[in-house]
């Protein structure tokens, strides 16, 4: 779910606001495991309260402080810390791996120019098998795309691939993924644009295919961590250690009448516990759905909408958008009020604040300028510096133009009004 885009939502002031909504948020992940806990937790409170005697309630205060004494043995934060920040990472680099036509679309504008039919139609097609790869590898790794896209007669009524595209396709008898031949096609159909002569530049042609070789990759990383996943064993060593933890604070957090001293009041509600569970739960949750970004939760990667994005823009910057639709430079429009820029909102307050800082420190500079003035040191030049001449011995003697038109074969001259060193 994208916050920024949410209606009235306003993220510039406190977080606060978020706490109450629902649709991918904390209570909606974890508020089936809460009820889990609660329940038997309640139910083992009464039966402990109303049903066990004077001996059954002494062993089952020793099975509190037993479960309690050794609760938090399983570092538990470093687990779930650890695991996460693992997540997260994978997260955000599948995110920065989604493929992009844009720079492709733009070097191809280019270096194949032209208002022509045969110049547009020959760019919407390289784009066209462009934005093909990333279809078939979306086919291939999410679920929502998948469920829309079941059958590459879908793909060609969807308008990512025409019927002869999905012929040679099926002709193809292989067993591994086939995303990548979409791009063998670009490749030939650029090869033979460039025999004719459509593109310009022969370096034209080296662009784009590296910009093509940069969609591939962006391609092929999307697929390597499909199929490259997490270790179970991690996995598995997490959740059971979450899960733990919850059925330990059952017993392990009930209130019992000879339980510590320093806390006198019976807490029928787990309070803090409820807190701790509901923090535990909320990172484990988190994992398991950063762990798939291409499924259909809440906070998932909208591949669906990026495909019909990548359809639009390739459509507008090949077809439509052409050199011809350029608006035409001008001037006037170019120019702007001297002295004016841009305008922010400034109320009177921040205003005479400002004029009060500026004039402190305009005062603040003419005072130390002063007193730099008043007890000025005669300075180092390299040849006192490099001779170890001590400065105070060092007199400072004005020099007449007549005096430096004489010393002018000497290694020390100065113009009118500098002082000159003299050993």
């Amino acid at each position: 779910m994208n916050l920024k885009k949410k209606p009235g939502l306003d993220l510039s002031g406190s977080f606060i606001s978020l706490l109450w909504r629902w649709r991918g948020s904390l209570y909606k992940l974890c508020y089936k495991e809460l009820i889990c806990f609660l329940v038997p937790f309640g139910i083992v409170s009464i039966i402990y309260r109303q049903a066990l005697d004077v001996e059954q309630k002494s062993l089952f205060e020793q099975v509190v402080r037993y479960c309690d004494r050794y609760l938090n043995m399983i570092p538990l934060s470093f687990i779930l810390g650890f695991y996460v920040t693992i997540i997260a990472t994978r997260w955000w680099q599948q995110c920065m791996a989604l493929p992009w036509p844009d720079r492709l679309m733009l070097t191809i504008a280019m270096y194949i120019p032209g208002c022509d039919n045969e110049s547009k139609l020959l760019r919407k097609t390289l784009m066209q098998n462009c934005n093909l790869m990333a279809v078939l590898v979306f086919r291939s790794i999410s679920e929502s795309v998948r469920s829309r896209l079941k059958s590459l007669e879908d793909v060609v009524n969807a308008g990512f691939m025409t019927y002869a595209e999905m012929e040679t396709y099926k002709a193809v008898q292989s067993d591994v993924n086939l995303y990548w031949l979409p791009g063998l096609w670009f490749s030939h159909r650029l090869r033979e644009a460039q025999a004719r002569g459509r593109i310009i530049d022969s370096y034209g042609a080296q662009l784009i295919m590296k910009e093509l070789l940069e969609f591939r990759s962006k391609c092929g990383i999307l697929w390597s961590y499909d199929w490259v996943s997490i270790p179970l064993v991690y996995t598995q060593v997490v959740t059971l250690s979450t899960y733990s933890f919850v059925i330990a604070c059952i017993f392990g957090r009930q209130c019992i009448d000879n339980g510590s001293k320093d806390i006198s009041i019976d807490a029928y509600f787990p309070l803090w516990t409820v807190l701790q569970i509901l923090f535990y739960m909320g990172l484990l949750k988190v994992a398991e759905h950063m762990i798939n970004p291409y499924g259909e939760d809440d906070e998932d990667f909208d591949l669906s909408y990026l495909l019909n994005r990548h359809s639009k823009v390739i459509n507008l910057g090949t077809s439509i958008l052409t050199s011809d639709r350029c608006p035409p430079m001008e001037d006037a429009c170019l120019q702007i009020a001297a002295g004016t820029g841009i305008q922010t909102p400034k109320t009177a307050e921040r205003i005479s604040l400002k004029n009060r800082f500026a004039q402190r420190l305009t005062e603040l500079y003419s005072t130390g300028k002063e007193e730099n003035h008043q007890t000025r040191k005669p300075e180092e030049n390299l040849s006192t510096i490099s001779m170890n001449v001590d400065l105070h011995t060092v007199s400072p003697v004005r020099m007449s133009p007549v005096d430096v038109k004489q010393s002018s074969g000497d290694s020390t001259w100065s113009h009118d009004g500098v002082f000159m060193e003299r050993i």
